[in-house]
């Protein structure tokens, strides 16, 4: 080995210390960075047309950009965050009306299958959980609104420099100009999918759960369409984390019917509509496969947080990229 690959290995490796360390370091931030990324690529197109084509100001059209975002995202993020916490605050509060509720329902439920059972002790345990990670949700959303103000500012900057970044990029990936092309269009396929196609399915969701809990008498029914429409983020189970519940309480509670109805309902009206949004928008979207998006957001919720709806199933698909690029990038030779 020559002197000159010596100090190739040493200078990448020095590369990689200091990347790991800043990256390390900076972490609890990298959901603004992914966030920035992801607001770019939605809006790098309109904005190119207004400013490149249009000649329109970059700084007047990125900020309108960003104040229509904070309009779009924000705010409705807000609203149903307001509506949640408060109902959850007075329900952990009240423990002398969940004591009451609970010994109820735990009465009527010891001649149902066990599997169906309820008894106190279990739901007060469940109750002590929630209201130990009250603090973590308070911490995590503060560390949320730090780096939502952290991805507004770099968005900023993104879209006024966006080409001068993206030929940077371009100029320093080791890879043919083909390949780039093909990160690129399935960086975008998997963002829009993502970023457009889950908050449509969990708002969907959302109100058609809304209205079932209406029409079957659940007590609360926005709040817990809310919570159907963010349960339905959760891989595989979704909406059945809310639905099921509230159909054994109804159950329980001597409304056999409303149960059953809800039931039938939620199965096939609720969770149907997934299906059916799939197969319609967002297959124009992005025709991801389904395990990737299952798969990568198992991975990327621990890694991300919320973001890692969107980055989870990018890395994977990536992953699956990069593969093939090596394939093509270094064919095998033969002997």
């Amino acid at each position: 080995m020559n002197n000159t690959a010596v100090k190739q290995f040493v200078l990448i490796g020095i590369i990689l210390v200091l990347a790991y360390v800043l990256g390390a370091q900076m972490f609890a931030f990298f959901p603004g960075l992914l966030g920035a990324v992801t607001l770019y690529i939605l809006m790098r197109e309109y904005f190119f047309k207004l400013t490149v084509i249009k000649h329109y100001n970059k700084s007047l059209i990125a900020s309108l950009f960003i104040l229509a975002s904070i309009v779009v995202i924000v705010l409705p993020v807000a609203g149903i965050v307001q509506v949640i916490l408060p109902k959850f605050a007075g329900i952990i509060d009240n423990q002398a009306a969940i004591t009451e509720t609970l010994k109820e329902l735990s009465q009527k439920t010891k001649n149902l299958p066990p599997f169906m059972r309820i008894n106190q002790q279990q739901v007060m345990q469940v109750m002590q959980k929630i209201a130990a990670e009250v603090p973590g949700v308070l911490g995590a959303t503060a560390n949320m609104l730090t780096n939502t103000v952290l991805a507004f500012f770099l968005l900023y900057f993104m879209l006024v420099d966006g080409r001068k970044m993206e030929m940077s990029i371009k100029k320093y990936l080791p890879l043919k100009d083909t390949n780039i092309d093909n990160m690129w269009t399935s960086t975008r396929t998997m963002v829009i999918s993502n970023a457009i196609g889950i908050p449509v399915l969990a708002g969907c969701q959302a109100i058609v759960a809304i209205i079932g809990y209406a029409i079957f008498g659940i007590d609360e029914f926005v709040l817990w369409g809310i919570l159907t429409g963010v349960a339905s983020l959760v891989p595989v189970i979704g909406c059945m984390l809310v639905w099921g519940p509230l159909c054994i309480y109804l159950f329980a509670t001597a409304h056999p019917a409303a149960a059953i109805g809800l039931a039938i309902y939620s199965f096939v009206i609720t969770g149907g509509i997934d299906n059916v949004l799939r197969f319609t928008i967002l297959k124009k979207l992005g025709d991801v496969h389904p395990i990737i998006t299952t798969l990568g957001i198992i991975v990327g919720l621990p890694m991300f947080g919320f973001m890692g709806l969107i980055f989870g199933p990018l890395l994977l698909s990536y992953l699956l990229l990069l593969i093939q690029i090596y394939r093509v990038e270094f064919p095998e030779r033969e002997e």
